[in-house]
């Protein structure tokens, strides 16, 4: 899709892009500071992994966007890198969740809520993997 735009579409995404990045850089940043202020340690590490999750993450999208599109069906394709790509994009999107559903349940007041957050991460990883590897 981003092949078919002009120039100027282009060049708008980018500064999107590059905003969005130094505005997650800049919350990552303020939030680190805080939980290591604060001597809270699992805060701290929860920030540093999630930003370098997300970071992966739009790495490996950006990737798996670049790719030249698949060839028709019957045609030859290894399709190794198309593949691996999208084994990473679910491992960090499953990490990310397990990583927020782990915030979140601590925050949680009973054990129904703390299972129903776990559940809900569990959930979404599954028909994640079965929405990119079982249904193309």
């Amino acid at each position: 899709m981003e092949r078919e735009r002009g120039g100027d579409a282009d060049d708008a995404t980018t500064v999107l892009v590059r905003a969005g990045l130094i505005f997650l850089t800049l919350t990552s940043a303020a939030s680190a500071y805080r939980a290591t202020a604060a001597g809270e340690v699992g805060s701290t590490a929860f920030v540093a992994v999630s930003y370098a999750t997300l970071l992966l993450l739009f790495r490996s999208l950006r990737a798996y966007e670049r790719l030249p599109p698949p060839p028709p069906p019957g045609a030859a394709d290894d399709g190794r890198m198309r593949r691996r790509l999208k084994r990473e994009v679910w491992t960090l999107c499953t990490l990310l969740s397990v990583l927020f559903a782990w915030k979140v349940a601590a925050a949680m007041p009973s054990w129904p809520a703390v299972a129903a957050v776990w559940a809900m991460a569990v959930v979404t990883a599954v028909f994640g993997f079965a929405a990119m590897f079982r249904h193309p």
